[in-house]
């Protein structure tokens, strides 16, 4: 059996979980507001 992976470091998953997070946020920021300008009356 090979032995288990060492985890990461704690800053570094949490920078990873930061980076994700953001990117989650800021797809759906865009989205919703590609949507708002769509669907607004002008």
């Amino acid at each position: 059996m090979s032995p288990e992976p060492k985890p990461r470091p704690l800053p570094q998953r949490l920078l990873w979980f930061a980076v994700l997070w953001l990117g989650g946020v800021g797809t759906v920021a865009l989205i919703s507001f590609g949507l708002r300008l769509w669907i607004a009356p002008k």
